[in-house]
C-alpha cells in the first residue's frame, strides 16, 4: 500500500510541475491592459456612442439622434472645407517632407567629415515642441517687410494672412520640423544597402543615377513604406501647428478636421457633433493608411 501511494505521488508530481510551467504568465500584462482599456478603449467606444447623440459635454443629459450629426456635417461648409484643406496639407507634407528627407539622407550618408554634426542639426527640430515651432515660424512669417522672411528676401507678403498662402506656409513649417525624422528612417535603409552591390554596379559602368535607380531605390522600399505611412497619418491629424499659427484662419482657409472638432467641442459645446467629426477623421486615417500599406507592401514584394 505504501508502494502504491509512492507510485501515485510520483505520477502526480509531473502534473504539478506542468501546471507550474503553464501558469497564466499573461497576468503580468494585466495591469498594463487595464490601464490601456481605461485610457484608450473605453474613451474610444464612448466617443463612438456620443457621435450619435446631442450631448453638450456637460452633465448626463443627452438623447440619441441617429445619423443627424453626420448629416449636419455634410451640410457644414466649414467641416467640408476642412476635409479639402486636410487632404491638400497631407499631400504637400507627404511629398515634400519625404523628398527633402531622402535628399538629406543621401547627403549625410556620403563620406563627409561633418556628417555626424549634420545629422544632429537636421534632426534637432524634431525634438522641439510643435507649438514652439509654430510660434517660431509665426515670427519668421511676420508680414512686416523689415522682419523675418520678408526682411531676408525683400518681400511684402502676408504669409499667414493671405488665404492663398496660409495653408502652404503651414505645410512648410511642418516639413521643416519633420524632414529630419524622415531622413533618419531613410538613413537606416541606406545603411542596409550592401556596398558590394554598388561596387559591382560601378564595375559594370553604372553611373550615380543608375546605381540609385536600380540598386539603392528598390532596397529602400521598407523605409519608403514607413515614411509614407507616418507622414500621411501625421498630415491627416495635424492640429498643433495650425492652431498655434493661424487658429484655422484667415477665415476658414487653414481649418483642418482636427481644428474643427476641437472648436465644436470646446468653443461651441457640441460634443456629440465633435465626436462625429472625430469618428470620420479616425475612419479616414485608417482607410488611407490601409490602402497605402497595401500598395507599398505590394511594391516591396514586387521588388
Amino acid at each position: 500500500m505504501t508502494a502504491t501511494r509512492a507510485g501515485t505521488t510520483a505520477r502526480r508530481r509531473p502534473g504539478r510541475r506542468r501546471i507550474a510551467t503553464l501558469s497564466p504568465s499573461w497576468l503580468f500584462a494585466a495591469p498594463a491592459l487595464v490601464v490601456y482599456a481605461a485610457v484608450v478603449l473605453y474613451p474610444s467606444v464612448a466617443g463612438t456612442l456620443y457621435a450619435f447623440t446631442d450631448w453638450s459635454g456637460i452633465g448626463a443629459d443627452r438623447s440619441f439622434i441617429g445619423l443627424e450629426n453626420f448629416r449636419a456635417m455634410l451640410h457644414d461648409d466649414q467641416a467640408m472645407g476642412s476635409i479639402g484643406n486636410t487632404l491638400l496639407l497631407t499631400v504637400a507634407v507627404v511629398v515634400v517632407q519625404n523628398g527633402v528627407g531622402l535628399l538629406l539622407a543621401l547627403g549625410v550618408h556620403a563620406k563627409l567629415r561633418s556628417r555626424a554634426l549634420l545629422r544632429v542639426v537636421f534632426f534637432a527640430p524634431v525634438v522641439v515642441s510643435p507649438v514652439m515651432v509654430a510660434f517660431l515660424w509665426k515670427y519668421i512669417y511676420n508680414p512686416d517687410p523689415s522682419a523675418g522672411l520678408n526682411g531676408l528676401l525683400g518681400l511684402r507678403v502676408d504669409w499667414l494672412g493671405d488665404p492663398s498662402l496660409a495653408l502652404w506656409s503651414i505645410a512648410g513649417t511642418v516639413v521643416w520640423q519633420y524632414a529630419g525624422y524622415s531622413m533618419v528612417i531613410f538613413l537606416a535603409g541606406l545603411e542596409g544597402v550592401p556596398k558590394e552591390l554598388h561596387e559591382a554596379a560601378m564595375i559594370d559602368g553604372a553611373g550615380a543615377w543608375q546605381r540609385f535607380r536600380y540598386v539603392t531605390w528598390p532596397l529602400l522600399a521598407p523605409a519608403v513604406t514607413v515614411n509614407l505611412m507616418l507622414s500621411t497619418i501625421g498630415g491627416l491629424k495635424l492640429f498643433d501647428q495650425v492652431f498655434a499659427a493661424t487658429n484655422g484662419g484667415p477665415g476658414y482657409a487653414t481649418e483642418t478636421l482636427s481644428t474643427v472638432l476641437y472648436k465644436q467641442a470646446f468653443v461651441f459645446g457640441k460634443f456629440g457633433y465633435s465626436t462625429a467629426v472625430a469618428l470620420v477623421l479616425a475612419i479616414f486615417v485608417a482607410a488611407v493608411s490601409l490602402v497605402q500599406i497595401h500598395y507599398t507592401r505590394g511594391r516591396e514584394v514586387a521588388q
